[in-house]
């Protein structure tokens, strides 16, 4: 799934390729993408790309003076930029990836695309980004808050820290793949009651939040949206690398599967050299 340093780096792309550009054409391509149909998809042709932004997870494209195209890309959306598309004709709806395509008047343009059969991928065409469901209900920032307010929103949500970090009303940006990596950083459990964290280790957590994201974003934003999934890939330590060696400790990376997804941790670095017991099971190491 995106998270805060990709999202921001395709924000920064688009305002590098697309801004000044006129929109020929906006396609909607599976209907089930786009949430909203006042004002219709029509309205977006003949306007600007005035600009494009991020709020959390959420990409939004400016266009004109008071239109946005706000998407989600949810586990296994992306966004692809076009320098020329095959042809004029509009596309089909299909079984294809392709959910939304914007064409704009140099002949390029972008798609928003989404892998396999479980379709989340959201779009949203509207005159303020607040009426978004997901982004009225965002928290602060993940990299907008000192320690305090950190210290205070994290602690202000009971429960595990992993569950906790990820909760976008609570703090927005970050998602799965670097909330584990944050963890590993900042040498916690992600099972880690939020409500019994010292302040030497919310400290910790903190600190950890803002390398990991900060170094993320200085990596990602320059790079073309083809190269941010490999480039995220790379830095990984932990996330997605069951069975190989932590690159701190050498210990074998270990993995907690849930219904519909997983997070990956370093006994010797995070829980004391205890493994955890699987989610699935009643009974949790700490």
């Amino acid at each position: 799934m995106p998270e805060l340093p990709e999202v921001e780096a395709l924000a920064a792309y688009l305002r590098d390729r697309a801004v000044g550009r006129r929109v020929e054409r906006l396609e909607v391509v599976a209907f089930n993408v786009m949430k909203t149909f006042d004002p219709p998809p029509t309205a977006a042709t003949g306007l600007e790309v005035t600009g494009a932004s991020r709020h959390g997870k959420f990409l939004d494209v400016h266009l004109g003076d008071e239109l946005h195209l706000v998407t989600h890309l949810a586990r296994a959306g992306w966004l692809h930029y076009r320098e020329a598309f095959p042809g004029a004709a509009p596309l089909k709806p299909g079984k294809g990836p392709i959910a939304l395509r914007i064409r704009l008047d140099d002949g390029s343009g972008f798609d928003l695309t989404e892998a396999g059969t479980r379709k989340s991928l959201n779009a949203y065409l509207v005159t303020d980004p607040r009426l978004v469901p997901g982004i009225a209900r965002l928290g602060p920032g993940v990299l907008d808050v000192d320690a305090d307010t950190f210290a205070e929103r994290i602690r202000g949500r009971r429960g595990q820290v992993k569950g906790v970090l990820t909760d976008q009303e609570v703090l927005c940006g970050v998602g799965n793949a670097y909330s584990d990596e944050i963890l590993h950083l900042a040498r916690l459990s992600p099972f880690a009651l939020t409500n019994k964290l010292t302040d030497e280790q919310m400290a910790r957590l903190y600190a950890a939040t803002r390398q990991l994201l900060t170094d993320a974003v200085a990596r990602s934003v320059g790079q073309k949206a083809a190269e941010l999934k490999g480039e995220k890939r790379a830095g990984l330590r932990v996330h997605a690398r069951t069975g190989l060696p932590c690159p701190v400790c050498g210990d074998t990376v270990r993995e907690v599967s849930f219904a519909d997804s997983s997070l990956q941790y370093c006994a010797t670095c995070q829980t004391n050299g205890k493994p955890l017991a699987d989610r699935r099971l009643s009974k949790l190491i700490r």
